[in-house]
């Protein structure tokens, strides 16, 4: 019983740590592509954002466009407008 109660302060600590699986380590930089912003969103620009931030995905944003909330630490995130002008350049 006495090992139980010393246990139970560890075991009430352990839910407030965060760990992210070693897949979903951030490998995204996204301030090396905010210059990128009000650029015309393309393919060749797409891979030039890749390259610069390191992520392994992309995932393009339209607008007006539901996107699952889940966290990549790999993948980046590019929003565009109606002009196909980049709006918003980040990770996750």
């Amino acid at each position: 019983m006495r090992a139980l109660l010393l246990a139970l302060p560890a075991l009430a600590l352990s839910g407030c740590v965060t760990v992210h699986p070693p897949d979903m380590a951030g490998t995204c930089h996204a301030d090396a592509a905010q210059g990128y912003i009000g650029r015309t969103a393309s393919a060749e620009v797409g891979a030039d954002l890749l390259r610069l931030t390191h992520a392994r995905q992309l995932r393009w944003v339209a607008p007006g466009m539901m996107v699952t909330m889940d966290y990549r630490g790999d993948r980046l995130t590019v929003s565009y407008d109606q002009a196909m002008r980049i709006t918003n350049i980040s990770c996750g």
